[in-house]
């Protein structure tokens, strides 16, 4: 893997370091700690890290696909793994909702991790917490910033499958520049924290059925690069499930060529793009 912030900007490593501690720490922050579990359960560190490192080794998407989680999670009515909750007579889930539904993967990684560490210390640490401490290491292990992860989260009972499928939560990937800062608004965060986190775009995957109005429709993309997509992803019929890498040059390290690709006009969703697109935050993209 690429060393740490190899070719990210320390601006860029400082700032999604410190927004993913606000943003998934939340309004309990008083409660929570980074030695929540060092007497209950001194191993869930280097436990949970381990089975991350093996899980992305065998596909590096899912490096991607762990921190989706964990943001799909929190913004969602709080970090409190009801995502990761399945349907029962008394509630629908948060798993098929519109931004989740055949999107959202990496559930049997963390069952695996959770079993993993209920070995060494059963019945102690949180879903929640290990999903917030598998985000972190994935984003590690790809190359990316670490942070300091408090813990102490407890693990909903419940999920809302309305809450979930409201985009005014999940920002949907057809979102305009306003949709998406009014959307972190919401959540405490303001336009350059939004900036700042929309870089986890440097790894991950899209279905052509998400981006396939962009390469055929928009005019504020690179000629050659809607092109390029276009050949696994036909125009009206097809394809709908074929994937392509959100961030062209590197899909498989955190680093900043996501924002790069931004200036030249090769953001894969329409919600990317909206970013450098001649608006408030094309500064903040080249910072």
């Amino acid at each position: 893997m690429a060393s740490s912030s190899s070719s990210f900007s320390s601006i860029a490593i400082i700032a999604f370091a410190v927004l993913l501690v606000v943003v998934f720490t939340g309004s309990s922050s008083a409660q929570l700690s980074t030695h929540f579990y060092s007497k209950s359960c001194p191993k869930v560190f280097t436990t949970v890290k381990s089975a991350v490192q093996s899980a992305i080794s065998q596909e590096l998407r899912l490096g991607a696909s762990l921190l989706r989680l964990h943001f799909h999670d929190c913004f969602v009515n709080g970090c409190d793994g009801s995502l990761l909750l399945d349907d029962t007579s008394s509630f629908q889930g948060e798993k098929t909702a519109g931004a989740n539904n055949r999107s959202v993967r990496g559930f049997k990684v963390v069952d695996g991790i959770k079993s993993k560490v209920e070995k060494v210390c059963p019945r102690v640490v949180s879903c929640v917490d290990i999903l917030a401490i598998a985000a972190r290491d994935s984003v590690v292990t790809l190359g990316g910033p670490s942070w300091d992860v408090k813990l102490g989260r407890r693990d909903a009972k419940t999920a809302s499958f309305s809450d979930a499928n409201s985009t005014e939560n999940l920002p949907s990937p057809a979102s305009t520049l306003s949709d998406l800062i009014s959307r972190f608004q919401t959540k405490g965060l303001s336009t350059t924290d939004m900036v700042a986190l929309s870089g986890a775009h440097t790894i991950g995957q899209s279905r052509c059925l998400v981006f396939r109005d962009r390469i055929y429709n928009e005019t504020n993309i690179d000629s050659s690069f809607a092109k390029l997509r276009q050949d696994q992803c036909p125009r009206k019929t097809g394809g709908r499930k074929n994937l392509a890498p959100l961030d062209l040059q590197t899909p498989t390290a955190f680093d900043n060529n996501y924002y790069k690709n931004l200036i030249e006009e090769k953001g894969l969703l329409h919600s990317d793009q909206q970013l450098y697109n001649g608006g408030s935050t094309d500064s903040l993209v080249k910072t």
